[in-house]
């Protein structure tokens, strides 16, 4: 009794290796399970990417309305596999794509698991048992005109599409955040560092201008390098060569999958070359390493100018997240920049892999597009993220310490620089270096030589006038 409740858990479906027991609920069948038990790596399934399952069901879709329209699939079937497209498009059926990110195969496990969750669906719509093949099959209805080596390399092109403008979302965010902070700070005088050493005043608000320039003209470069993505080889099914499918078949799924997608796809150029060339992730993952750099760069500074607070440079405050410390009382760590910088260190090790997985590819077909896959979209959901937070519970509350920016300025030896023009280099520099080992002011030590008198250091020193060209 216990032995027949059991088996009535599972149906039994068979495949080339043989034959394996699925859950009577999945809806993946049998290559499914195969990978799950082959591919346990990184223990996240392509699930994990929404848009990517989306648009499998996307380029499934189109691949039947245009088999239809060519009257190689009859339209009932076309009517049902739609529909189950549809339901996974709306966000159903997920749960069953469990095959692992990373797997052997080119994707070949990723495009069955699409098949089977499709094919069972459809077979559900139509009134029929899930595991009834013979009435409609993921292979030959499902995948239809198709071959992994077009399908995969479609539906990851589509999924950065339509992963990428979140990501484009957030950095406008933080490129307001950045511009209203540039305004408020106008007026914060501070002293400009090179090699970690004073040079010359600067406005608090000038830096963060730099910082909203820096991020502005990277949404471009992102825009730019997703355009690359609207090129697929649908259509090329095995190695660009079209086998298996019809003459018309290759303009006519791209243009379903253009009106499902909404975006303006292309056949690419040469199937072919299409079929094994990752240069466009190469590119992509190149602006994606950038932003990444200097999101890093931008956090590096906000954590110096931010230490201490008394024992460090001080000269702005963020928003005290969270306690910073089990055995120290009062200390608050500057998290969110942490875990920017951490996010930073992730997507240019990513671009490494991508790099490396894009070389590797060999004659008509890049075997390592899911590790290509994986880390192109783990990018971009881990840089969305990492921005939003810099934005929203970082820079958004940041304040400036003006006195203490201002006293800096005073003291430093840095202020030479702007005096230099008045009385010469020599004398600059002995006044610096006075007043460096004997701790004197430069203002103190001009004055007391007679070089320049109080009206004209004032002048000279006015703060915004220090921090823009002017005539001598």
């Amino acid at each position: 009794m216990i032995s027949e409740a059991v088996d009535q858990n599972f149906r039994l479906e068979h495949d080339l290796i043989g034959e394996r027991k699925v859950s009577a609920e999945a809806y993946y069948g049998v290559q499914t399970q195969r990978a799950m038990d082959n591919f346990q790596i990184t223990e996240t399934p392509i699930s994990s990417f929404p848009q990517l399952i989306k648009s499998l069901a996307m380029v499934k879709k189109a691949a039947a309305l245009a088999n239809c329209k060519l009257t190689l699939l009859d339209a009932d079937s076309c009517s049902a596999i739609a529909k189950a497209c549809d339901d996974i498009i709306s966000g159903q059926l997920h749960h069953d794509f469990r095959v692992d990110v990373i797997q052997g195969g080119a994707g070949t496990s990723t495009n069955m698991n699409a098949n089977e969750v499709i094919a069972n669906r459809a077979l559900e719509i139509l009134g029929h048992e899930k595991g009834c093949y013979h009435q409609l099959h993921p292979n030959n209805h499902v995948n239809m005109s198709q071959s992994t080596n077009d399908v995969y390399p479609t539906s990851i092109r589509l999924s950065v599409l339509l992963s990428y403008e979140v990501l484009v979302a957030n950095l406008s965010e933080l490129c307001y955040m950045l511009k209203q902070k540039a305004t408020e700070f106008t007026r914060v005088i501070k002293m400009g560092r090179t090699q970690l050493q004073d040079a010359v005043p600067i406005t608090l608000g000038q830096e963060f201008d730099a910082y909203y320039t820096t991020v502005k003209e990277d949404i471009d470069r992102l825009k730019d390098a997703a355009r690359l993505f609207l090129e697929v080889n649908l259509g090329a099914t095995a190695v660009g060569t079209g086998i298996n499918s019809v003459p018309e078949y290759a303009s006519l799924a791209i243009e379903e999958l253009t009106q499902i997608s909404g975006l303006p796809l292309v056949k690419a150029h040469n199937l072919v070359e299409a079929t094994s060339d990752m240069g466009a992730f190469v590119s992509f993952s190149s602006v994606l390493k950038r932003i990444a750099i200097k999101l890093s760069k931008i956090c590096n500074d906000l954590r110096l100018m931010s230490s201490g607070p008394r024992a460090g440079l001080g000269e702005i405050n963020l928003p005290p997240m969270q306690p910073g410390s089990s055995i120290m009382p009062g200390k608050v760590n500057p998290v969110i920049p942490e875990v920017v910088n951490q996010v930073a260190y992730q997507v240019i090790g990513n671009d490494v892999a991508i790099s490396f997985a894009a070389e590797a590819g060999q004659l008509e077909l890049n075997v390592m597009e899911p590790v290509i896959a994986y880390n192109t979209l783990q990018s971009l959901k881990l840089l969305a993220n990492a921005v939003k937070a810099l934005s929203t519970l970082c820079v958004n509350g940041i304040t400036a310490n003006e006195q203490r920016c201002r006293q800096m300025v005073t003291n430093s030896i840095g202020i030479i620089t702007a005096v230099n023009p008045y009385i010469g280099y020599e004398a600059s520099s002995r006044i610096a270096k006075d007043a460096l080992a004997n701790n004197r002011s430069i203002i103190e030590l001009i004055k007391e030589e007679g070089l320049l008198n109080e009206n004209q250091l004032s002048e000279i020193l006015d703060p915004e006038k220090m921090t823009q060209p002017r005539r001598v």
